[in-house]
């Protein structure tokens, strides 16, 4: 069973999630949980753990490879790091412990046995700690993609005064509203502070119509869900699937009328469903732009989504008392 597989099994992510790693893996590479902790579906520290269980290998702790010291990095070539993709981080009297992208890689742990003259202990850890570390260590280039989901989730770790507090003023604010109208303006301008372009769209019949934005103009434009050659847009893949949509907006006829809007297409976006007994009565559109990718916490926006829908609900239910 492949870990994806084993990871719905178990619980951690649903066949959603799985599906929409999957098709993230497919457009932009890396390993599958790589592209899990970048959704935002499981932290870096859960991944690592539910990796350590899968593999029965133990997990270099991020601390571990921290502060490692010059003589152990020399125990391995930069040029046998960067093929295996790992790092030595403490020697022990005969022994060197390794944190690897495949730990379970035998012909790795020769290489590095032969080569080193140390008996190898190897250790997993995430493709994001891994990659860091051999840039930190040996020089070895990340691509921005990486360096800007590694920075995000060490950001989320800084953050030791709890976005609780932040999140009671805002779930105070949407209880306060006493129309519609206010319920979108807190959302995209809390959404903003996370992105640089933030749109609302109501969902009407088979398709969608601009409502309120920051960083774009939609007011009052019309999005149809289907092209009228079938070729689905990501606003109906997201209407049809009741599942955000994290990724690319292609060049394909559903989406023509959304690139307009954005003015190209961008590489990474986010797209949720603002639902009301389960039913889509609104998107909320997010990406930082064309040529940038989202370093935004999904889970944050995700939240706000769900208070904005908490908030029409309770509205729609605060004027059907008032109508008895």
């Amino acid at each position: 069973m492949k870990l994806g597989e084993v990871l719905v099994k178990e619980g951690l992510i649903t066949k959603e999630h799985l599906r929409l790693a999957l098709e993230r893996q497919v457009i932009f590479g890396g390993r599958i949980g790589t592209n899990i902790v970048e959704l935002g579906i499981l932290t870096e520290d859960e991944f690592t753990k539910f990796l350590s269980r899968y593999l029965k290998i133990p997990v270099a702790e991020p601390s571990q490879l921290a502060n490692i010291d010059e003589d152990t990095i020399s125990a391995v070539s930069k040029e046998l790091a960067e093929k295996y993709k790992a790092i030595p981080f403490k020697k022990d009297k005969n022994r060197l412990h390794m944190a690897m992208l495949d730990p379970k890689d035998m012909k790795a742990v020769d290489d590095f046995r032969f080569i080193s003259g140390y008996d190898i202990i190897p250790y997993a850890a995430s493709e994001l700690r891994i990659l860091y570390a051999l840039e930190k260590y040996y020089g070895i280039k990340r691509d921005l993609r990486y360096i800007s989901i590694f920075d995000r989730i060490e950001e989320e770790k800084q953050v030791v005064v709890t976005d609780s507090e932040e999140l009671k003023k805002i779930k105070q604010a949407f209880a306060n509203v006493t129309e519609k109208e206010e319920i979108a303006g807190i959302l995209i301008s809390e959404a903003q502070k996370a992105v640089k372009r933030a749109a609302l769209f109501i969902v009407k019949g088979n398709g969608v119509s601009g409502w309120k934005a920051k960083g774009l103009t939609v007011e009052g434009i019309e999005i149809n869900a289907l092209s009228s050659g079938g070729d689905a847009s990501i606003f109906n893949d997201v209407l049809v699937k009741k599942a955000y949509y994290r990724g690319p907006v292609l060049k394909s006829p559903g989406n023509k009328e959304l690139i307009k809007i954005l003015s190209g297409t961008p590489q990474d976006s986010l797209t949720i469903p603002i639902s009301i007994k389960e039913r889509a009565v609104a998107l909320l559109y997010a990406d930082n732009g064309v040529d940038s990718v989202l370093d935004a916490n999904v889970n944050y926006l995700n939240t706000l989504v769900s208070m904005a829908s908490m908030a029409f609900e309770i509205l729609i239910l605060r004027k059907k008392i008032m109508d008895i």
